[in-house]
C-alpha cells in the first residue's frame, strides 16, 4: 500500500511517498480501508526528532493518529464490528501510523461514525477531540457552573475543548485573534479574549481550570488568574514551573493522551445530535505534497480547527 514515511529526522523535506507492507492483523484488530486522516502537532514534533527517546522506533515510520475509513477485514476474535463498517479512531501509538491507504486498529478503540458525519468531519475528531475530554474531565474534574479557561480556542484541541466545556454546563472563556471570535462564540464561549490586545491577567480572576495548550508564559501566568486551592491546571506540553503551583496550592499536571474508544463513541454521539462540530480548516490530498503543505500549515500555530488529509475514493 502507498504510504507516506520518513526514513529518517528532520524538516518537511525528509516526507516521501513508499510502498509499505503493515504487519499481520491480529486477533483483536481490524484492518481499515483510510478515506481521511488529520495532523496534529505531535506529527511534525515526531518527524524532527523530539519524540524519539519515548518511541524508539526503526524506519520507516508511518506518522498519523487519526483514522476515518471503512473496515474491509477483521481479526479473527473481533466480534462487535464487521466488514462495511464506518468506523474512526485514534490508534494506539505505533510506527505504522495514519499516513496510509490502509491502517490496522485494535477493535476496542473504534467508534462508528455517526451517519451525518463526513470522513473528513470524522477524521478531525480522534486525537484532538479525545484531548479535549480527558483534559476537561478525567484530568481537570470540570464541574457545571465553574469557570473554565481554554488557551489558544481556534485551534483542533481548542475548538473541541470548548464545545465539550459548554456541553457540560461549563462558563467558557478562550483566548484566540479577533479574526476568530465570531466562530468561537458560534462554538459556545461565553467570552472570548484578544490575546493581541488584552492581557487576559488584567481582567480574570477565580477560574477554577485552565486548559493550557501553549506552555510557556501563557502557562506560567495562567497560575495568577486560578483560586486558589481548589484551582486547578491541565496542559499538554508539561508543567514548566512546579513551585508556581505549590505557591498557590493549585493542581498542575501534564497530561499524554490515552486513545480511548469509549470516549470516542461518546463524542460521536454529541456529533449525531448536532452538539459537537468539527472545524476543519483545510483538506489536503493524500501525497507527498499534500502532506508536506499540511505540516507547514500546522507549524505556524495559526490554522483554525483541523486540518484534514482526504485519501482518494
Amino acid at each position: 500500500m502507498k504510504a507516506v514515511v520518513i526514513n529518517q529526522y528532520g524538516s518537511k523535506d525528509v516526507l516521501e511517498e513508499q510502498e509499505v507492507t503493515l504487519p499481520e492483523l491480529k486477533e483483536h484488530q481490524v484492518l481499515v480501508k483510510e478515506y481521511a486522516t488529520s495532523i496534529n502537532p505531535i506529527d511534525w514534533k515526531l518527524r524532527e526528532g523530539y519524540l524519539k527517546q519515548m518511541f524508539d522506533w526503526e524506519f520507516p515510520i508511518i506518522l498519523g493518529w487519526d483514522v476515518a475509513g471503512v473496515i474491509t477485514e477483521v481479526g479473527s476474535l473481533v466480534t462487535e464490528w464487521k466488514v462495511g463498517d464506518k468506523v474512526f479512531a485514534r490508534p494506539e501509538t505505533t510506527r505504522f501510523g495514519t499516513y496510509a491507504e490502509e491502517t490496522i486498529v485494535d477493535d476496542h478503540l473504534l467508534a462508528a461514525i455517526p451517519e451525518n458525519i463526513s470522513f473528513e468531519e470524522a477524521a478531525a475528531v480522534p486525537l484532538a477531540g479525545l484531548t479535549a475530554w480527558q483534559a476537561l474531565f478525567d484530568h481537570g474534574d470540570l464541574k457545571k457552573g465553574e469557570k473554565v479557561l481554554i488557551h489558544a480556542g481556534a485551534g483542533g484541541v481548542g475548538t473541541y475543548a470548548i464545545q465539550l466545556a459548554k456541553e457540560a454546563g461549563a462558563y467558557v472563556i478562550t483566548t484566540a485573534s479577533e479574526k476568530n471570535h465570531e466562530l468561537l462564540n458560534k462554538l459556545g464561549a461565553d467570552e472570548v479574549i484578544d490575546y493581541h490586545t488584552t492581557d487576559f491577567t488584567d481582567i480574570l480572576s477565580d477560574i477554577d481550570l485552565v486548559f493550557d495548550t501553549m506552555g510557556g508564559d501563557v502557562q506560567k501566568n495562567s497560575f495568577k488568574v486560578l483560586k486558589a486551592d481548589t484551582g486547578r491546571l491541565i496542559s499538554i506540553v508539561g508543567i514548566v514551573d512546579e513551585e508556581l503551583a505549590k505557591e498557590k496550592n493549585i493542581r498542575a499536571e501534564g497530561i499524554w493522551l490515552q486513545p480511548d474508544g469509549e470516549q470516542l463513541s461518546k463524542i460521536a454521539d454529541l456529533m449525531a445530535k448536532g452538539k459537537v462540530t468539527s472545524v476543519v480548516g483545510e483538506v489536503f490530498p493524500f501525497s507527498r505534497q499534500g502532506v508536506y503543505d499540511a505540516h507547514a500549515l500546522s507549524e505556524t500555530h495559526h490554522a483554525v480547527g483541523k486540518i484534514v488529509i482526504k485519501m482518494g475514493e
